[in-house]
């Protein structure tokens, strides 16, 4: 980011110096010197051009600019937002199948690796790493958009959708719809989830080692009331509620998610330092 700066000081440099000789006629340089003396500042212009990275932190600025609790951006502003993250690759976050976190030796459920790359009252990003087996347990997301992007490998995603104004069962259990209960594997469409539907409560299981650059906005806080809440899910026939009735070819569509007191015990997240491109701010 810095060499991008001084490249862009060069070029006003010369385009100064070349302003300041012109007290002579202009036309007394040869063609071939022009076209050299342009060549040369179309080439350091080029040096200047800002990273993926650095491009997704400007367009998540612009989309998450309101940082309110449950403001969803405009649909302009979405497009504007899966565009970016469809183009960026895992070389361009400096993320690879080979690192060690993808090659975890733990007998039980393996450790997930995040790599924090930004975060701020609008917006968060970073990288989740699962090595084979790995599993973020069902949870949600409170008045948040989410943009995720597959960087690499196979992942089961299955997602839901509360049902609106369905009797519960108890205070902690909800109906909810299955949104999505699919296998997933890069290079695929970035997955955008709402405050209300698109799947706002998932869960990610790795079938092979996989990496997903998350972009939430706004994102968790405590303080704001935006809790990450964990679920245990059941069969629709798992629980009898008067009111709630659905034909027999379409109980799998829906299942009943009960709240965790508490996070899942297998569940184990390391943080390690992100090592991509330099964000400016």
């Amino acid at each position: 980011m810095g060499a991008g700066t001084v490249v862009r000081d060069r070029v006003r440099k010369d385009l100064s110096e070349i302003s300041n000789k012109t007290t002579k006629p202009i036309v007394s340089a040869s063609p071939e010197i022009r076209s050299n003396s342009r060549k040369k500042i179309q080439r350091r212009s080029k040096k200047a051009v800002i990273s993926p990275v650095q491009k997704l932190f400007e367009t998540c600025k612009k989309v998450f600019a309101n940082g309110k609790s449950g403001a969803v951006p405009s649909q302009e502003h979405i497009n504007m937002l899966r565009a970016v993250l469809d183009e960026i690759k895992a070389e361009d976050v400096d993320v690879s199948s080979k690192m060690p976190c993808f090659r975890s030796k733990s007998n039980g459920r393996p450790p997930v690796t995040y790599l924090h790359i930004y975060k701020c009252h609008s917006f968060s990003m970073g990288i989740f790493c699962l090595p084979p087996s790995g599993v973020i347990p069902l949870h949600n997301h409170p008045e948040m958009t989410v943009f995720s992007k597959l960087l690499f490998g196979t992942m089961h995603i299955k997602s839901y959708d509360w049902v609106a104004d369905s009797p519960q069962p108890s205070s902690d259990t909800r109906l909810a719809k299955v949104k999505v209960d699919s296998d997933f594997t890069a290079p695929c469409d970035t997955s955008i989830l709402y405050p209300a539907d698109g799947g706002n409560m998932h869960c990610f299981t790795a079938k092979t080692a996989c990496a997903v650059l998350d972009v939430l906005g706004p994102p968790y806080s405590d303080p704001a009331g935006r809790h990450c809440t964990y679920y245990f899910d059941h069969p629709f026939s798992s629980f009898s509620v008067d009111g709630v009735e659905v034909g027999e070819e379409e109980k799998h569509k829906y299942e009943w998610l009960k709240e965790r007191e508490e996070e899942p015990e297998d569940l184990t997240v390391t943080a390690m330092m992100y090592s991509g491109p330099i964000i400016k701010e």
